[in-house]
């Protein structure tokens, strides 16, 4: 059953503007509708799917980030990529986290949280999907739950929780950012990385972006609106890193779905100029790290 939004999910405001008409390249070929708010330029879905109906957006086998074994190039570059990614990714958060326990929301198969555990830290998951759980459980030893729950009287108990391109999946954002806060220790470090639809190569592609992967996103950020959605929730910024090869991934994709085909030296030339564009002076990356900590005074 859709689900209208009549008050923007970032500054309540309830006036919008159109911004782009999206075809769900991935799986439906339906099309959505991108608004604007008109007051703080937040982008969203609207009428989206509801909580009830969305799961059926993610059945696919051709969904990477819960798939096992694949043999074809884009695949196979997926998951050289996932390497080098799981790693960079480790580098961050030892910035800000020297020690203790981690939390991964939408932690798929577990790969990021084994490698920490790897690394020392105590290590726990959240996972809506049943499949990427088993995965997780029965190839990386992760015990993963299946809902982000408060921690009741024993709130404080992570000193990092990361979500790695999930906060765009999350129709509660106010209510998941609430218990976020809850599950942080008073020093701890919330890290989360999101499409950044400002970024060249989503200009460049328009409704052709593999990155809008309506419906599945429900939301589609930029830096300033993520910067607002933390302040109203009880964030600060603390530092924006790009995830440089996120261009090149979204740019194969954004070329099929565009042309029908896959063009693989232009997606790297693409992916390129797009993080060339955004280090002299662009609106920033394919994808953004925001590192962010609880405002004073959330104790």
């Amino acid at each position: 059953m859709a689900e209208k939004i009549n008050f923007c999910p970032v500054c309540k405001g309830g006036k919008f503007s159109d911004y782009l008409k999206v075809k769900d390249h991935f799986l439906s070929k339906e099309t959505f509708n991108i608004l604007q708010c008109i007051s703080c330029g937040f982008r969203f879905v609207n009428p989206r799917p509801d909580k009830n109906e969305i799961g059926g957006y993610y059945q696919s086998e051709e969904y990477i980030s819960h798939g096992v074994v694949k043999t074809d190039l884009l695949s196979r570059v997926y998951r050289i990529a996932r390497i080098f990614s799981i790693r960079n990714k480790y580098r961050i958060v030892k910035k800000y986290c020297q020690s203790g326990r981690i939390l991964d929301i939408g932690c798929g198969t577990g790969e990021f949280l084994a490698y920490c555990r790897k690394m020392g830290f105590e290590v726990s998951g959240v996972e809506p999907n049943e499949k990427a759980r088993h995965f997780a459980g029965m190839e990386n030893g992760i015990t993963v739950s299946g809902k982000l729950k408060p921690s009741g009287d024993n709130g404080g108990i992570f000193n990092c929780i990361t979500m790695w391109h999930v906060l765009e999946h999350v129709h509660e954002l106010d209510q998941t950012l609430d218990t976020i806060k809850e599950l942080l220790t008073p020093d701890g470090t919330f890290i989360a990385a999101v499409p950044n639809s400002n970024s060249w190569d989503a200009l460049h592609y328009g409704s052709s972006w593999a990155a809008y992967d309506v419906p599945r996103h429900l939301y589609h950020f930029t830096e300033s609106t993520m910067t607002e959605l933390a302040k109203r929730n009880g964030f600060e910024v603390v530092k924006t890193w790009p995830q440089k090869l996120d261009a090149y991934y979204v740019s194969m994709l954004s070329e099929k779905y565009a042309k029908g085909k896959k063009n693989y030296l232009k997606s790297v030339i693409l992916g390129f100029w797009s993080n060339f564009n955004a280090k002299t002076g662009g609106k920033g990356h394919s994808s953004l790290i925001f590192i962010l900590s609880l405002k004073k005074g959330q104790f």
